[in-house]
């Protein structure tokens, strides 16, 4: 294999045979036409992916998390659903680094599935939650015995449908900008995520350890008394709530703490939802045919992620207590139920609490951008299958000028007025409900991509035993061979557990909705809604295009294998392979290169 800038060559009994690149190289891309542009560099795929999965799940949602689950079974609730949703990226990341194809997320099912479930599954991932509620920020513990009142009057005093067009019409601009702009302008997001992460995690273990300052709220270092009784690992009281935050009864004992840690995993994959925009991006990254590259963005996206959420909420857990009021609904505002604004203030830094409020207003403002960014592309993609109505629509979803889906960015652009749905209700109730929906539909995405790669497994294996597959190409299908381009060991168990992971999660994620008296209809609509819809986007496809005769409503995949690629050479990236025997020169720079590999 090989690649010249344009085309990729897979050398194939003696013959060079070529596939075109659907995105054209830098100096013949025009202004106008259906192809985006392929300029994005591998450290803004990582940071697109890293920037839009760093949302304010972690940020604001932690706290609930520790509330519901006690500090131990919220850490541990993270460190679960975080296996699983790594099983789905490796799995993503193996079919994509092998076969880079566009929105990867939709094209692999419609190959290896059914086509009405690539249909399907392009239209689920078109989903998006909005940020207005962190601008209004209030804090008043007085009423607890605290002595702390803070109010943005900007935000207080503000509609927030204000703040949700400007922050729409700004989102939208930007997603007008060529992509490089975009892909620079994320890998800032990025970095300023990483910083703001890194600086949590250790203001925390500060909080934690520190003698306390004289505007504190206690007067001895905190140490690890909020894992220790009367606390615990869990919190044994599981609060059944209504719309309205008001706690309509307790359930106590195991079964409390096992409501706790279950409602707690829906929650905390919201936090995860977003990793899987590291294959999203292949139709415009310039080193698509690097399999090297997939295979280290699909895991630094893993490692990074799952480690810094961990850290993050562990060390949040020494400092605030699960029972605390704020993260337990008596809050003044959604951002007041942050388990980092209350540690700063109970620490005796208000301003901190407000430095971390306004970094989480531009969390939530550059995931926006992120979620638009993707959504347009699926949407861009679903254009070019012209699988988006009729053709003088579809001919302008996949019109693209200078390389950006324009018209696809304004249709995408239409479903986030949705988010004007979070002036009404309580502080966060419809953003608890969108976040919930949004994670449900995430959710049928993941069971698919698991199922997906099952079947590639299985189609694998035969294509490499089939008489009609030449040597070349059984060798680009072996997952043993040194140039296969991502082998993660374990793939098929992982792809299953992902898949059963998935699906008990969505399964059982309106157990909340059950409990309150009277029935929720509201919280098990959003709990469960995105089921039809996928269930009516394959029976759609399935009609229009055999209509009544039900007997043709079969499997219908192509089991396509073509366009696969091979790592370059067996010497491969993230190995650390020191050259000589003890402390020498050339081991100190190999490790060094092996560092940055996967710093970087």
């Amino acid at each position: 294999m090989r690649f010249d800038g344009h085309n990729i060559h897979i050398i194939e009994s003696g013959q060079d045979v070529a596939f075109e690149d659907t995105a054209p190289p830098r100096e013949k891309m025009k202004r106008s036409g259906d192809s985006l542009w392929r300029v994005l560099s591998e450290r803004n795929i990582n940071m697109i992916a890293f920037s839009g999965s760093i949302g304010n799940g972690l940020f604001l949602g932690s706290g609930i998390s520790i509330a519901s689950a006690g500090p131990g079974g919220a850490v541990l609730s993270y460190l679960i659903v975080g296996t699983v949703i790594a099983s789905i990226i490796s799995c993503l990341g193996e079919m994509t680094a092998l076969m880079p194809v566009n929105a990867p997320m939709m094209e692999f099912p419609r190959r290896f599935l059914d086509r009405g479930v690539g249909f399907a599954v392009g239209w689920v991932y078109c989903q998006v939650v909005a940020f207005a509620n962190a601008v209004k920020f209030s804090y008043d513990d007085t009423p607890f015995g605290g002595k702390t009142i803070i109010r943005w009057n900007i935000g207080e005093n503000v509609d927030s449908a204000v703040w949700i067009s400007i922050c729409l019409v700004v989102i939208v601009v930007i997603n007008f900008f060529p992509v490089i702009i975009y892909g620079e302008l994320e890998y800032i997001f990025g970095c300023i995520k990483l910083s703001l992460i890194v600086l949590l995690i250790m203001t925390m273990l500060v909080f934690d350890v520190m003698k306390p300052l004289p505007e504190a709220y206690y007067t001895e270092p905190l140490g690890t008394q909020y894992w220790d009784k009367p606390y615990g690992f869990f919190n044994d009281v599981y609060h059944v709530t209504d719309d309205a935050g008001n706690v309509q009864r307790q359930i106590t004992g195991s079964i409390g703490s096992l409501l706790g840690v279950w409602t707690t995993f829906i929650n905390v994959m919201f936090s995860y939802i977003g990793m899987d925009i590291v294959a999203a991006t292949a139709a415009e990254s310039r080193a698509l045919a690097d399999s090297e590259s997939m295979k280290m963005a699909a895991r630094k996206i893993n490692i990074r992620i799952l480690t810094l959420y961990a850290l993050a909420v562990l060390t949040a857990s020494f400092v605030v207590p699960y029972n605390h009021a704020f993260i337990n609904g008596a809050g003044t505002s959604v951002s007041s139920r942050s388990v980092f604004v209350i540690a700063a203030i109970e620490a005796g830094v208000p301003a901190l609490a407000q430095f971390f409020n306004a970094m989480f207003v531009l969390s939530a403002f550059t995931c926006a951008i992120n979620s638009l960014y993707v959504a347009s592309r699926v949407l861009h993609t679903l254009a070019l299958r012209g699988q988006t109505g009729p053709e003088f629509i579809t001919r302008r979803l996949r019109a693209c000028r200078s390389g950006v889906p324009i018209r696809a960015v304004v249709a995408t652009a239409m479903l986030m007025l949705i988010a004007y749905m979070g002036r009404s209700g309580s502080p966060g109730s419809r953003l608890d409900e969108l976040s919930v929906n949004c994670t449900v539909s995430c959710l049928i995405v993941y069971a698919t991509i698991c199922a997906t790669y099952m079947r590639f497994y299985n189609t694998l294996e035969v294509a490499k035993m089939s008489e009609d597959t030449s040597a070349a190409q059984a060798a680009s299908y072996d997952r043993d061979s040194p140039l296969y381009p991502y082998k993660s060991h374990g793939q098929w168990l992982k792809a299953f557990y992902g898949l059963v992971g998935s699906c008990i999660l969505l399964l059982f994620n309106g157990v909340p909705a059950f409990l309150e008296k009277p029935f929720n209809v509201r919280k098990f609509v959003s709990a469960y809604v995105g089921i039809p819809v996928y269930i009516l986007l394959v029976v759609g496809y399935k009609f229009r295009k055999h209509g009544f005769r039900i007997s043709q409503w079969g499997p219908e995949r192509s089991d396509d294998l073509s366009n696969t690629v091979q790592a370059a050479s067996e010497k491969r990236r993230g190995r650390l392979n020191l050259p000589d025997w003890g402390f020498t020169r050339a081991n100190v720079e190999a490790l060094g290169h092996w560092l940055w590999v996967w710093i970087k």
